[in-house]
């Protein structure tokens, strides 16, 4: 499982470094939700942690996770807080162009 290196964190969420040792694990958090890139529509999407302890994506993890929130709703404000980066940026909102500029070794070989 990769991680972006400057991994956006929700406000709510506890422990992050504790969260992404037991994401690596996959050990059950409920609560957390992560943001990761997605090969196949090339942008960024949700998945609820639980989901990730499936054996398919024990098997093909996201390529990329930028990001992790506590909750659903939380994990929407963290990728609102990137489009508002990438604006204030470079006035357009790319994410995954945007993402990757800041961190093009995570996004390597994708």
């Amino acid at each position: 499982m990769k991680f972006y290196k400057n991994l956006y964190i929700g406000d709510t969420v506890k422990k992050p470094k504790k969260a992404i040792k037991k994401l690596k694990k996959h050990k059950k958090q409920p609560w957390i939700y992560v943001i990761a890139f997605d090969v196949e529509t090339n942008g960024l999407s949700i998945y609820p942690s639980l989901m990730l302890e499936q054996w398919y994506y024990r098997e093909n993890p996201p390529a990329c996770i930028v990001g992790l929130a506590n909750g659903r709703e939380e994990a929407f404000e963290v990728i609102e807080r990137i489009a508002g980066e990438a604006f204030a940026d470079a006035g357009e909102v790319s994410l995954v162009a945007y993402l990757s500029g800041k961190d093009p070794e995570s996004f390597r070989g994708l």
